[in-house]
This record gives C-alpha cells, structure tokens and sequence, in this order.
C-alpha cells in the first residue's frame, strides 16, 4: 500500500493544522490497517505522535500531544487525520504516517518497527 500524506504548512503557535494521509493500492482493504503519526524534527529521532486501530476504537498518543491532537480515520476515504491544536514552535517537525498490517492496537503500534509501509512525509513548521 502507498501512503499519501498532505496538510503541511506554517502556522502560530496556540493555531491549529489538520493533516490527513490517504491510502492507495495494497492487496487489502484499508480497515485492515491500524494507523500511525510520527514526526522527526530536524536532527532529532523519529517520535511517536499518535495511533489508531482498525476500527478507530482504540487511539494511543505520545505524552507531549495528548489533549491536543486527535487522530481519526475514514475507512470508506481510505484516510487517517491528525488534528492539531495549540501548537507550539517544538511540534515544527517532518510528520509521516504509517501502516501496520496487522490492525489491531496495542500498545506495540507506539514503536516504529511496528509498521510496515511509510508516507513521504509532510512539513509543519509553528512559528512563536
């Protein structure tokens, strides 16, 4: 499966971004999928953001987002969202979504060897 991610931009800090990575071909069906967001500042490791089961019934988030980012998921879209709120200037960073075969959440889908396709990437840039 080939992961398109977009939504990438400058923004303020205390402003919102909505990033969103749609699926194409595979030999599976995209609700197969559990989801992931990493981001990897510049010259800094990749870190976990967030994650989603099949289903969208399970999420996980890493501790410097949660209660301000919001994955989600339209499996009829092919699609996975990352809403972003009150940014600060230390979420400016590449963010990739990934795909893991294996669907279902864990807490395993917070370490990146767990996914096996990668998106491109996108930039978020949040200026103090």
């Amino acid at each position: 499966v080939q992961l398109q991610a977009c939504g990438a931009g400058l923004v303020q800090a205390g402003g919102s971004l909505r990033l969103s990575c749609e699926a194409f071909g595979g030999g599976r069906t995209f609700n197969n999928y559990a989801m992931g967001w990493f981001r990897q500042p510049l010259g800094k490791e990749r870190e976990f953001v967030a994650a989603i089961d099949w289903s969208g019934g399970r999420t996980y988030y890493g501790d410097s987002v949660k209660g301000r980012f919001t994955i989600s998921r339209e499996n009829d879209e092919k699609t996975v969202f990352l809403q972003m709120n009150i940014l600060k200037p230390e979420d400016t960073a590449v963010y990739y979504c990934a795909a893991d075969s294996y669907g279902v959440g864990s807490e395993a889908l917070t370490h990146p060897k767990e996914y096996d396709y990668w998106g491109q990437g996108t930039e978020v840039t949040v200026s103090s």
